[in-house]
């Protein structure tokens, strides 16, 4: 698998050599799917709490009296059939919503989200990227004149002024090639990758 080596300009010049093992498989959209899917469960923190019928703020005395009335027979306002009233299964803040997902699928997951970015052509090598100073102006004018807009960067080494510099534009992440998570590689438009982090790309997932 061949994949594009940009310049500063952002032209594509000559072609580098990737393993199709990582850069070369089958689109698979149930597996990545899953994988996406699982890896925004697991981010989720489950602390969302609702009150039982016991925990409402409610009189526990007789609304009426049991007959006689007309109305349908009630005997405290905390009813879940109420307005008001507590709910019959409440969400808990222990609740887990985990999935499990096998180390084998998930390399294989991302070396299928991997290959098809590189046959769209929404993923690029560039040898190096970096700026002089840790201004949010500097790295926005370089994407700019390489014609990248929103854009996942994967470095072998987080440089600083590359980190902070990135910090206040909303379409740009910078992460090395171990927190390159499913649904980043999803979500951007373009993935630019430095040499030395392709290299320890295949090295995770061949």
């Amino acid at each position: 698998m061949e994949l594009k080596l940009l310049n500063e300009q952002g032209q594509a010049g000559s072609n580098v050599n990737a393993t199709d093992e990582v850069f070369g498989r089958d689109y698979n959209e149930a597996l990545i799917h899953q994988i996406v899917v699982a890896y925004a469960a697991n981010a989720r923190s489950g602390n969302r709490k609702q009150k039982d019928r016991e925990e409402v703020s409610h009189t526990t005395k007789k609304p009426w009296r049991q007959k006689g009335t007309g109305r349908a027979r009630a005997g405290m306002s905390s009813s879940p059939l109420w307005r008001g009233g507590g709910r019959i299964f409440p969400n808990s803040p222990d609740e887990n919503f985990s999935h499990k997902v096998n180390k084998k699928m998930y390399r294989a997951g991302m070396c299928s989200i991997l290959s098809q970015l590189a046959r769209e052509e929404r993923l690029s090598v560039v040898e190096n990227l970096t700026i002089e100073a840790p201004k949010t102006k500097l790295l926005s004018q370089k994407l700019q004149g390489m014609g990248l807009e929103s854009v996942l960067v994967i470095t072998d080494t987080i440089d600083e002024n590359l980190l902070l510099a990135s910090r206040n534009l909303p379409n740009v992440l910078v992460v090395e090639p171990k927190h390159a998570d499913p649904m980043s590689l999803v979500f951007y438009k373009k993935v630019l990758v430095t040499k030395a982090a392709l290299a320890k790309i295949e090295e995770m997932y061949a």
